[in-house]
C-alpha cells in the first residue's frame, strides 16, 4: 500500500471510530489501537490539560502493543503531569505543532528517558488535538525502533488531531447536555413545589411529582392533555383561556414573573387555594411556559384564623369597653351626682350667717361638677353611650362637636352599621382628628363615612402642614390592626398641601 493511501486509510479507520462512539474514554483506547496498529508503533498516550495544577498537560489515556513490555512505562506516562515546554507532550501543548524525536533515550528534554529505556522505546511523535478554541490536548506514540521524521505521517497528523478535537467537543457537549437533564429531572422530581410546563397550545409537556401528589394525577395521565381541563375549575376555564390566547397575541408579560393567588382544582373536582408565579422558557419557536405552584390551603387556613381571632378579640375589647362605660355611668357616676344633690341640700339649710361654711360647700360643689364632667369624658372615651343607644351619625357628631380644629362632616350613614364596624369607624375618626388636633397645624378637617360596594369608607382629611408618617408612634398603628381585624385596610397619603386617612371595612 502506497504511503498516501496508508495515510488515506488511517484517517477513513479514526473517522469511523469517532463516529460509531459517543463518549472520549471509549474512543482514545481505541484510536490509539487503530494508529498504533496501523502504523505499526507500539505504544501511544493521550494527553490533555490538568486543573491540577493549571495549565499543565497529564495522560489521560494509553495502549501498549505488548502490555508486558510497556505497560510499566504507560503506568509511569499515567501518574505524570507535565508543565508546558516539558517533554514530548508538553513541548507540544506550548508550539501548537507536531514534533517527532528519533531517540527519546537521548533527548535532553524527555522526563521518561529511564522508563523509556528499561521499556526498549526510542522513536516518538506527537501531534495536537485542534477545536475551535484552540488546542486541547496531544496524542503521543513511540516505537522500539530508531525512525526519522515522516513529513508525510506528520502532515496527516494535522487532520487528524482536527478530527479529534471535533469529536471532543461534540462529546463532551453531548455528556454536559445529559448532566443538564439529569440535574433537571432530579431539581424536577425532588422540588417540594409542584412545576408544570405547557405549550403554547396550553397542553402540559412536564408534571412532576410534587404536582402528582398535590393534583391527584399520573404524569402518564396528564401529559399531552390541555391543562385547563385537568387542573382549573370549571367557572374559571373561559378566563383563562382568554388571558392565555391574549398574551399569545400581544405577549404583554404582565403576568409573568409575579405571585398570583388563584384556585386550582383536584382529580377529585375538588378546588383548593394555590398560588402561582408563571415564567417563559427562552427557547428559539413557539413558546412555552413553566408554572410554580404551591398549595397554600393550609396558609390560607391560618390566614382566616388569624383574622377570626382578631375579630373575636376586638369584639371582646368592646364588649369590655361597654361593660366599663355602663359600670362608671351607673355606680361612680351616680354616687357623684346624688353627693352633688346631698351637698346642695346641705347649703341650702344653712343660714347667711354661716358664710364661710356656704363658701366651702359652693367650692365643694364646682370640685364635684369638675370630677363629674371628666368621669363623664373619660366614659365616653372608654365606650361613648351615645354610639351604643343611637348610632355612628350622633356619635360622630359629638365627636365634631368637641373638636378642637373646626369639623366638617361631609357624609354619615343614615342606618344602623353591624356593632364592631360602628366602633372601628368611632375610634378611627376619633384617633384621626386627635392627630389633626396635635401636630397638623390645619384650619380644617373634612370626615365622610359613606357605603361604597359592599363596604363602608371612612375619609379623614385636613389642610394641614402634612409630614404624617404611620410608621412613626402607636396610634395609627392600633388603628390599622382594628380595621385589619375586620379586613379592611388602611392608607395613610400625606403631603405639603395636607393629610388624608382613609380605611376601607367590608360589611358582613
Amino acid at each position: 500500500m502506497s504511503p498516501d493511501r496508508r495515510f488515506l486509510g488511517l484517517e477513513h479507520e479514526v473517522a469511523l471510530i469517532l463516529v460509531e462512539t459517543s463518549s472520549v474514554d471509549v474512543a482514545y483506547p481505541k484510536v490509539l489501537e487503530t494508529v498504533g496498529g496501523l502504523l505499526g508503533w507500539d505504544f501511544g498516550a493521550v494527553w490533555e490539560e490538568s486543573f491540577e495544577p493549571r495549565g499543565f498537560v497529564r495522560c489521560a489515556a494509553t495502549w501498549c502493543a505488548d502490555e508486558e513490555r510497556h505497560g510499566e512505562f504507560a503506568a509511569t506516562s499515567r501518574g505524570m503531569t507535565l508543565p508546558p515546554g516539558t517533554g514530548l507532550p508538553g513541548r507540544v501543548w506550548s508550539s501548537s505543532a507536531p514534533f517527532w524525536i528519533t531517540d527519546v533515550q537521548a533527548d535532553p528534554n524527555f522526563p521518561r528517558a529511564e522508563a523509556a529505556i528499561s521499556a526498549g522505546l526510542h522513536a516518538a511523535f506527537c501531534f495536537p488535538i485542534r477545536t475551535a478554541r484552540g488546542v486541547v490536548g496531544v496524542v503521543e506514540f513511540m516505537t522500539h525502533t530508531l525512525e526519522e521524521p515522516d513529513d508525510e505521517l506528520l502532515a496527516t497528523t494535522e487532520s487528524l488531531g482536527s478530527q479529534i478535537g471535533q469529536f471532543m467537543e461534540r462529546s463532551r457537549a453531548e455528556a454536559a447536555m445529559r448532566e443538564r437533564e439529569a440535574r433537571h429531572g432530579a431539581i424536577l422530581e425532588s422540588a417540594l413545589d409542584c412545576i408544570v410546563t405547557i405549550d403554547h397550545h396550553g397542553r402540559v409537556l412536564e408534571f412532576n411529582s410534587a404536582a402528582e401528589r398535590t393534583f391527584g394525577y399520573q404524569a402518564d395521565e396528564i401529559v399531552s392533555r390541555e391543562m385547563v381541563e385537568m387542573i382549573v375549575p370549571p367557572s374559571l376555564r373561559e378566563q383563562h383561556r382568554a388571558g392565555f390566547a391574549r398574551y399569545l397575541e400581544t405577549a404583554s408579560p404582565h403576568i409573568l414573573g409575579r405571585r398570583l393567588e388563584i384556585t386550582g382544582m383536584r382529580a377529585d373536582g375538588s378546588e383548593f387555594p394555590v398560588e402561582l408565579t408563571i415564567t417563559r422558557i427562552a427557547l428559539p419557536g413557539p413558546p412555552a411556559f413553566t408554572g410554580f405552584l404551591r398549595d397554600i390551603t393550609d396558609r390560607k387556613e391560618a390566614e382566616r384564623e388569624l383574622r377570626a381571632s382578631r375579630v373575636r378579640l376586638v369584639g371582646a375589647q368592646n364588649a369590655e369597653r361597654r361593660r366599663l362605660e355602663r359600670n362608671l355611668h351607673d355606680g361612680a357616676q351616680q354616687r357623684l351626682v346624688s353627693l352633688a344633690l346631698t351637698l346642695r341640700l346641705a347649703r341650702d339649710g344653712l343660714s347667711d350667717q354661716d358664710g364661710q361654711t356656704l363658701e366651702l360647700l359652693e367650692r365643694a360643689q364646682e370640685e364635684l361638677q369638675l370630677a363629674l364632667d371628666e368621669l363623664r369624658e373619660l366614659a365616653r372615651g372608654i365606650h361613648p353611650a351615645v354610639l351604643t343607644e343611637r348610632g355612628l351619625a350622633p356619635a360622630l357628631e359629638g365627636v365634631a362637636a368637641r373638636s378642637t380644629v373646626p369639623v366638617e362632616l361631609t357624609a354619615l350613614p343614615d342606618e344602623r352599621l353591624p356593632e364592631p364596624i360602628e366602633a372601628a369607624v368611632y375610634y378611627v375618626v376619633c384617633e384621626a382628628l386627635v392627630n389633626v388636633a396635635k401636630h397638623a397645624n390645619a384650619s380644617g378637617a373634612r370626615v365622610s363615612v359613606a357605603q361604597d360596594d359592599g363596604q363602608v369608607v371612612i375619609e379623614i382629611s385636613d389642610d394641614g402642614d402634612g409630614g404624617a408618617d404611620a410608621a412613626q408612634g402607636s396610634g395609627l398603628r392600633g388603628l390599622a390592626d382594628r380595621v385589619e381585624a375586620l379586613d379592611g385596610r388602611l392608607v395613610l397619603m400625606s403631603e405639603a398641601s395636607g393629610t388624608t386617612l382613609r380605611a376601607a371595612i367590608p360589611l358582613r
